[in-house]
C-alpha cells in the first residue's frame, strides 16, 4: 500500500500499526532487548507480543512514529506479508537441550542468513528441530528439518493454517552441508515452478511429491539411487 510506513502493518482500528523486528532463530541480544524496552516506553507502545515464529511484535504505533522507532531499535524488518522467507523457527538443540541430537540453532541461523532475501511465490516459514520431538514444528512448516543421531531429516510442504498439512519427508540422515544443499534445491524448484501466492503445501498437493523425487532428488549426489525391483 502506498505511503504506508516502512515495515509496518495497519491494525484493526485502521489508525495504528504493528512492526516485527527480525530476531533470527529467536535469538535476541541484550542490546536489542534494551532498545526494545526503551522505544516501547518512549513512544508509549501498548503491546509487546511474542509470536509463534519466535519474534516480538510491537503493536499500537502511531504512523508518524514508525520510522523513528525503527531507527532507534537498530534492527531490521522481520517480514510478515511479503513473498519470501518470513522466519526460521528453531529449538535450542545441542546448545542447551539434553535431548538435542543436532545443532538446530546453528542450522537455523545459517538457513535464515542464506535465504532471507530470496524471492519466492509466497511467504515461507522454516522449522528446525534438534531431535525428533520437533519442538521447531518441523512437520508443519513449508520447509522443515529435524535431527537424530545419524543426521538431518528434511521435510517440505507442511502447513498449520486453515487447511493444515503434515509435510512430506524428502530425505533422511543427511550431513549439515547436505541438508543445506537440499533445502537450496527444494527452494529453487519451488521458486521456479510455484504459482504466485501458492504456499508449499498447496504446491506439493498440485505437483506431487513424486515430482520432487524425480526432478530434485535425482540430481542430489548424496541421495542414494533407488534400486530397481527384482523379479
Amino acid at each position: 500500500m502506498e505511503n504506508e510506513p516502512r515495515g509496518a502493518i495497519i491494525q484493526r482500528d485502521r489508525e495504528t500499526y504493528a512492526i516485527v523486528p527480525r530476531t533470527p532463530a529467536g535469538i535476541v541480544s541484550p542490546e536489542h532487548l534494551e532498545n526494545i524496552v526503551a522505544v516501547v516506553r518512549r513512544y508509549n507502545i501498548p503491546v509487546i507480543k511474542m509470536t509463534s515464529g519466535q519474534r516480538m511484535v510491537l503493536v499500537g504505533l502511531k504512523k508518524e512514529d514508525v520510522e523513528a522507532v525503527w531507527n532507534e531499535l537498530g534492527m531490521t524488518v522481520g517480514q510478515a506479508t511479503a513473498p519470501c522467507v518470513h522466519y526460521v523457527q528453531a529449538c535450542p538443540g545441542t546448545v542447551v537441550c539434553k535431548y538435542g541430537n543436532q545443532d538446530s540453532l546453528g542450522l537455523g541461523l545459517a538457513l535464515e542468513e542464506m535465504y532471507l532475501d530470496m524471492n519466492l511465490p509466497a511467504k515461507l516459514k522454516m522449522g528446525i528441530s534438534g531431535c525428533p520431538r520437533c519442538c521447531g514444528e518441523s512437520y508443519l512448516r513449508d520447509i522443515g528439518v529435524f535431527g537424530n543421531a545419524k543426521g538431518w531429516t528434511v521435510i517440505i510442504g507442511g502447513n498449520s493454517g486453515g487447511r493444515p498439512r503434515i509435510g512430506d519427508v524428502v530425505a533422511k540422515n543427511l550431513s549439515t552441508d547436505d541438508a543445506k544443499d537440499l533445502v537450496r534445491r527444494l527452494l529453487e524448484y519451488y521458486r521456479t515452478h510455484g504459482r504466485p501466492g501458492e504456499r508449499t503445501a498447496r504446491f506439493i498437493e498440485r505437483v506431487g511429491i513424486g515430482a520432487i523425487r524425480k526432478d530434485v532428488l535425482t540430481f542430489a549426489p548424496y541421495i542414494p539411487l533407488e534400486k530397481p525391483p527384482t523379479e
